[in-house]
């Protein structure tokens, strides 16, 4: 590893790329996309085939609750076993990927590819990590994720860091230097994912990535620019994988307390396998992440929601709107003087305190208003809109005052999202 990485929480990897593959059969986009939509599964399964893929590595959230869920996981282990059997992966060791992914709409996201040390990441609010999550963690989520996890000899990520770099030091660099680089892959994804292209930086490139990463962490510099005195550095907020990478952290905890002091450092586990985007990249948008209810009427919901906040109406109002849509019915509830910075905090106030009262009704978050509209048809079924949230406000909200609430914002569509390709070993 270049040692000017030392102290960074970001540096390079032994990354895993496979061989003798189809890739575009191989990748395949992360696992929490299309919940509610088991048919957009049904079509990677019938286009995957029989073919080499991480389809048969992960273990889409729509199956987590399913009635055969430890032997999907069983199955998933010994399937990457196989494949590190076999010779199906190529190592590149102390690697960084740089990588120009294509979006169906056009737009060019740039990123690059490596690790970060999970002893300096923290999920829980308030927290003064280098690397902070963006939403509050949902502890009931991570011990399903920990079983997928725990086992596994090979992880593959879909998470993806934000670096707030508007002077675009870090990355964008890279652009007009790839005819130094050795071209790793370049193909069309799957399912409206776009055309990924991909390149392993020189030595030289990771030592220019580690000088801009390293201005940046410069704790006098970074007070300045947020008008913080004396904050902790926060160099990373994790984008897109929040409850991944937290389901990591948990995993090398647990190592840790099988394994001796002295050795944390050598351990694989210690280590997760990220991308790492500009928050100022133009081709990130940030998307809202809509609510979908099942199980609830829709006309008693809404009552209890305009109950639950004094002064609360239906119709247009002062303070948080929330938008609803049910049927061929749709309106708006506002809520006045609201605790919540956010329209979402609102709302999912509300919803974890009417879940807790009413068995059998569950929520789903969604991208995609059309998504939403086309599944609110369905009887005992209300989906409510949020607007987006301004990616500048990001930083500094988390900063100040930690989390946001979960599943604020999205990273584009789901299509945009991260597509499983790169793989790295996380047992010895």
């Amino acid at each position: 590893m270049n040692d000017l990485f030392e102290t960074l929480p970001f540096r390079p990897a032994d990354i895993l790329l496979p061989k003798d593959c189809e890739y575009s059969k191989w990748s395949v986009v992360a696992c929490d996309q299309y919940t509610s939509q088991p048919e957009y599964w049904q079509r990677v399964e019938e286009y995957v085939g029989r073919a080499p893929s991480t389809l048969r590595l992960i273990l889409p959230e729509s199956c987590l609750e399913g009635p055969n869920v430890e032997t999907d996981i069983m199955e998933i282990n010994n399937t990457m076993s196989r494949y590190l059997r076999d010779g199906r992966f190529v190592e590149h060791p102390s690697a960084l990927f740089y990588v120009e992914r294509t979006l169906d709409n056009g737009k060019v996201r740039r990123g690059l590819m490596g690790m970060v040390d999970l002893e300096q990441y923290d999920y829980e609010p308030g927290s003064s990590a280098p690397i902070r999550a963006t939403e509050g963690t949902v502890l009931s989520r991570i011990p399903p994720r920990v079983a997928v996890r725990k086992n596994a000899p090979v992880e593959l990520p879909h998470v993806m860091l934000l670096v707030d770099d508007p002077d675009q030091t870090v990355i964008e660099p890279l652009s007009a230097q790839t005819g130094e680089m050795q071209v790793l892959y370049d193909f069309d994804l799957m399912e409206r994912g776009g055309h990924i292209k991909g390149w392993e930086l020189t030595e030289d490139q990771q030592a220019q990535v580690a000088r801009a990463l390293s201005a940046l962490a410069d704790p006098a510099k970074f007070n300045a620019r947020y008008g913080t005195q004396d904050a902790a550095v926060m160099l990373f907020a994790v984008g897109d994988g929040n409850h991944s990478l937290a389901t990591a952290k948990e995993c090398y905890e647990r190592q840790k307390r099988l394994t001796s002091p002295e050795h944390w450092a050598n351990l694989p586990a210690r280590y997760a396998l990220v991308e790492l985007d500009n928050l100022h990249d133009a081709s990130l948008e940030f998307e809202p992440i809509h609510r979908l209810v099942f199980g609830a009427k829709p006309e008693e919901l809404l009552s209890a929601l305009v109950e639950y906040y004094p002064g609360a109406r239906r119709g247009d109002g002062t303070g948080h709107k929330l938008a609803y849509v049910y049927g061929e019915t749709q309106g708006v509830v506002s809520v006045p003087d609201p605790a919540a910075q956010l329209p979402v905090g609102t709302l999912q106030n509300f919803l974890d305190w009417y879940l807790a009262r009413h068995k059998g009704v569950r929520v789903d978050y969604i991208h995609g208003e059309d998504v939403v509209r086309k599944l609110a048809a369905q009887p005992d079924t209300v989906g409510f809109l949020l607007p987006a949230m301004g990616k500048e406000e990001l930083f500094p909200t988390v900063i100040r005052d930690g989390v946001l609430p979960r599943k604020t914002f999205s990273m584009g569509e789901a299509h945009d999202k991260r597509f499983y390709l790169e793989a790295r070993k996380i047992r010895d």
